[in-house]
């Protein structure tokens, strides 16, 4: 999330060439474009700036997921073998170690910062999935949603900090102090995921015995653990395992697009500058971490207390999320002469957005526990598809039409959710699957 803030610090818009690493001046022509242009001498005085026209911004910002396209399941399938906490380690480690070099890739030029990026994307596949191994042999089934949703919001959390802080630092000091202050803290969190992080519960030295034999009991109802055998002719055969691979494709469009774009939003839509594009942007992001913890706990207590099913829960939460979401995206392009307005509506949308993490997106946990680690890689396989589409796209829309190409965007994020959430509606079921349930004669 460091260069979704900082990027609007890198690029000159005032510039009319495309060529990148050039930084060209032009005189301003009304009072907001003046007020850009005095920001941009305050930054060029600590950090350059560079040409990046809307098609090269959208590419760079995709750039994370391209090389990620092919990680995810040898990923997932790794660290359910072989343990999550050095896979998740090392990637968090080389992700925070890249970010440092950051800075030195863009004054290189556009190709080795999209190569930098690329690389940084691979080893963030790493984290994203294989933390997913853990929960396969830490979480309670009963308490998996809560669980998953509490360290999901980490994320959440994480994008609130950068943008607030980051837009700060850039106006402050510059903008490569945001990569150089976050991957430092990165590398730092590094020494606390190996002192702290175990694979089983069995194996942990400072939890209690009662907690141990608590969560392994509650596991040991079930046959969640993975082997080495994959039943791939029945996954691909099976339409409830799709509905979350849809699921996981269409909402991560929409949360794609919003993640890497809601401060260039804010900058040039709303002609904020970069300090208040950050805290602006950030605030979606607070609500969102606040939501996907509520969801959670109020998902594994419906669905705990018998009073709703847990497919039910989950395509309840499901369809919440992406309808409510949708309305609120609709209506943005029309209310962009408000301020307040527009800010509200992103805060809410993030806030329903967030209860899909309790619905279709831990569904893959409810349907296949035994395979928890390579099905997360595959649904962030789909995932990082998305996020390699939807920014390139974005910047596209943009840059065709600079007055209605927000409404563009905000249109086909929301057709595509919709379309997704569709699906899941027809075919997402909660059962464990049979091909979950034992070994099959097909192996990957």
């Amino acid at each position: 999330m460091s260069l979704s803030i900082a990027i609007t610090a890198m690029v000159n818009n005032t510039a009319t060439s495309i060529q990148p690493n050039a930084s060209v001046e032009r005189p301003s022509t009304d009072y907001s474009q003046d007020y850009w242009n005095e920001t941009r001498k305050e930054f060029k005085a600590v950090a350059p700036t560079y040409d990046w026209s809307p098609e090269i911004q959208g590419i760079i910002l995709s750039s994370l997921s391209y090389g990620s396209l092919l990680a995810p399941i040898p990923t997932g399938y790794v660290a359910g073998v072989f343990g999550a906490k050095y896979v998740v380690g090392a990637g968090l480690l080389i992700s925070s170690v890249l970010t440092l070099f950051l800075p030195l890739g863009a004054d290189a030029g556009v190709a080795p910062f999209i190569v930098l990026r690329v690389i940084q994307g691979i080893a963030q596949v790493m984290v994203s999935t294989g933390q997913y191994s853990i929960w396969v042999k830490w979480a309670p089934p009963t308490e998996r949603s809560q669980l998953t949703t509490i360290a999901g919001s980490g994320s959440m959390l994480g994008i609130f900090i950068v943008l607030i802080a980051g837009g700060l630092l850039c106006q402050a000091i510059g903008w490569p102090y945001v990569f150089y202050i976050f991957g430092g803290i990165g590398c730092a969190c590094c020494l606390l995921w190996f002192s702290l992080v175990y694979n089983e519960p069995k194996n942990h030295p400072f939890i209690s015995f009662s907690e141990k034999s608590y969560i392994l009991s509650s596991l040991a109802q079930q046959d969640s653990f993975p082997d080495w055998s994959l039943p791939i002719k029945a996954m691909v055969k099976s339409l409830p395992l799709w509905a979350v691979i849809v699921s996981y494709f269409c909402q991560y469009w929409q949360f794609s697009t919003m993640m890497a774009y809601t401060p260039t939003y804010f900058s040039t839509v709303l002609e904020a500058n970069v300090r208040d594009s950050g805290i602006l942007s950030a605030l979606p992001f607070i609500t969102g971490c606040v939501c996907l913890i509520l969801g959670g706990l109020l998902a594994d207590f419906l669905s705990s207390r018998k009073i709703l099913r847990l497919i039910t829960v989950r395509k309840l939460f499901t369809a919440i999320g992406v309808l409510l979401s949708a309305v609120v995206l609709l209506i943005l392009p029309w209310v962009k002469s408000s301020f307040s307005t527009t800010v509200a509506l992103l805060v809410l949308s993030s806030s329903f957005s967030s209860l899909c993490d309790s619905g279709a997106l831990i569904n893959f946990l409810d349907i296949a526990p035994r395979y928890g680690g390579f099905l997360r890689g595959l649904m962030q396989n789909f995932a990082y598809i998305s996020g390699a589409i939807s920014p390139t796209a974005t910047g596209f829309f943009i840059s065709q039409d600079s007055e209605w190409g927000w409404r563009n965007v905000f249109i086909v994020a929301t057709a595509i959710n919709v379309s997704g959430l569709i699906f899941f509606l027809i075919f997402g079921q909660a059962e464990v699957q049979h091909w979950a349930k034992e070994q099959t004669s097909t192996h990957f």
